[in-house]
């Protein structure tokens, strides 16, 4: 299920928080589903348990996933609704970052540019 880069300069456990995040967004894992076992996702990647660990303590910290004694991780009901309201948080954040940013005399088009580059899909580099 993961998908985990060891080269990357981003943490592993901050990998899969990421993708589990992006799962839950786009309905891959919806409330009631059991995410990999800590042991599946260590012996397939090859990663230290508490690596995996440290992921699902901190989703379980934010109400993302609990933790069922004996039984695994499963997604709350409630994970996609407080993910969405995070980006809502985030979005307000960026209203009053665009503000100041307007205040300063930074001009719209180039807002407008960094925001038409972010939204665009972005294409695989080739060696």
């Amino acid at each position: 299920m993961f998908q985990i880069d060891s080269m990357s300069r981003k943490p592993v456990y901050e990998q899969i928080i990421e993708q589990v995040e992006a799962f839950l967004l786009n309905d891959v894992l919806r409330a009631g589903d059991q995410i990999p076992s800590v042991r599946n996702v260590t012996m397939q990647h090859a990663i230290n348990p508490r690596t995996v660990l440290k992921a699902y303590n901190d989703l379980d910290a934010r109400g993302l996933i609990r933790s069922v004694p004996g039984k695994g991780y499963f997604v709350c009901e409630e994970a996609k609704q407080i993910l969405n309201q995070r980006h809502m948080e985030r979005l307000q954040e960026l209203k009053k970052m665009l503000e100041e940013m307007a205040l300063a005399g930074v001009p719209l088009e180039l807002v407008q540019s960094c925001v038409q580059e972010a939204y665009t899909p972005k294409k695989e580099e080739k060696s």
